[in-house]
C-alpha cells in the first residue's frame, strides 16, 4: 500500500518495493527502484508500491449450480509489476486492493463458481475451480499491472444436509466399488478354473491319441515286418531251388546213401527218385 514519505530530500526505497513521484500533482512515469533515491520534498510526493507476492485473505460466500450458497475462506496471492506501479497509481490508486481486486474477485468466483455443483467444490474439482477464478480475475487486472498467481480455496463449509447427503453417496459409492472388486475376483476366478480344466481335458486328449497314434504304428510295423521276413523267407527258398539242378541233387543224394551205409545203425537203405527225397518235382 501507499503511504507518503516526509523524509526531506531522499527516500529509501527498500528491497520488496518500487516508489513512484507525484509533482504538484502529477504522478510521474519514473519508478524509482531499490535504493536511496532523491526529491523535492516541496513539491513532490513519494509513494511506495510493494512489488512482492502479497496474501489477500477473506471470507466470501460462492454460489452453486443448484442455488446454494457455500462459505469458503479464500486466499488470493498476487502482486504488482514494478514496470505498472506508475499506471496502477495512476488509474487506481493506492487502495487498489479495495478498488479493483476485491472486486474482480467476487465477480469472477459468482461467475465460475454457479457452473459447479455444491460437491464439486469439496472434491478434485476444486483445483479446477481455483485456476478458473484465476484466470478470469487475470483478464480484468492483467492489463492493469496486476499478476494473479494463485487462488486458493482454502476451506469449504458445505451446508450439513447437503455435506450429509454427500457422505452417504461416497459410502454407497465405495460399497459399489467393492462390490464390483468382489465380483471381478470372483469372475477371474472363475475363469481360471475353466481355462485349467480345459487344459486338463486337451492334455488328456493329446495323450489319448499319442496312445492311439503309438500303438497304430506298433501294429503296423510288426505287420510290416512279417511281410518283409515272409518276403525274404520265400526268396531264399526261391534262391535255393532255383540254384539246385538234377545232377547235383543226384550227386547229394548219393553222397547221403553212402553216409547211410557206412552207419553202423543202419539196416537197410533203400534207394530212391533223389528229387523226391529232397522235395523236388
Amino acid at each position: 500500500m501507499g503511504f507518503l514519505v516526509f523524509a526531506p530530500g531522499c527516500v529509501r526505497v527498500l528491497q520488496d518495493e518500487v516508489a513512484v513521484k507525484r509533482k504538484l500533482g502529477r504522478i510521474e512515469d519514473e519508478v524509482l527502484y531499490p535504493g536511496a533515491n532523491g526529491y523535492n520534498p516541496f513539491t513532490t510526493r513519494v509513494f511506495r508500491v510493494p512489488t512482492r507476492t502479497v496474501n489477500l485473505e477473506i471470507d466470501v460466500g460462492l454460489p452453486s449450480k443448484e442455488g446454494l450458497t457455500i462459505s469458503s475462506e479464500i486466499s488470493i496471492l498476487y502482486r504488482v509489476d514494478p514496470k505498472a506501479a506508475p499506471k496502477v497509481l495512476r488509474s487506481i490508486g493506492p487502495e487498489y486492493e479495495e478498488a479493483l481486486i476485491l472486486p474482480v474477485f467476487r465477480s469472477a468466483s459468482a461467475d465460475v463458481c454457479a457452473r459447479y455443483y455444491a460437491k464439486d467444490m469439496h472434491s478434485a474439482q476444486r483445483a479446477k475451480i481455483e485456476r478458473a477464478i484465476g484466470k478470469r480475475m487475470m483478464e480484468v487486472v492483467g492489463p492493469r499491472g496486476f499478476i494473479i498467481e494463485s487462488v486458493l480455496m482454502k476451506s469449504i463449509a458445505l451446508p450439513s444436509g447437503l455435506a450429509r447427503a454427500i457422505e452417504v453417496k461416497l459410502e454407497a459409492e465405495q460399497a459399489s466399488q467393492r462390490m464390483q472388486f468382489v465380483l471381478e475376483q470372483e469372475r477371474q476366478e472363475a475363469d481360471r478354473t475353466i481355462i485349467a480344466a480345459e487344459a486338463q481335458r486337451k492334455i488328456a486328449e493329446i495323450r489319448a491319441n499319442g496312445r492311439a497314434e503309438a500303438a497304430r504304428i506298433d501294429a503296423t510295423g510288426r505287420a510290416e515286418a512279417q511281410k518283409i521276413e515272409a518276403r525274404g523267407t520265400k526268396e531264399a527258398n526261391d534262391t535255393v531251388r532255383g540254384g539246385l539242378d538234377a545232377k547235383i541233387l543226384r550227386y547229394m543224394s548219393i553222397e547221403a546213401y553212402q553216409a547211410l551205409a557206412k552207419s553202423p545203425n543202419t539196416k537197410l537203405v533203400v534207394p530212391g527218385d533223389p528229387q523226391l527225397f529232397l522235395g523236388g518235382e
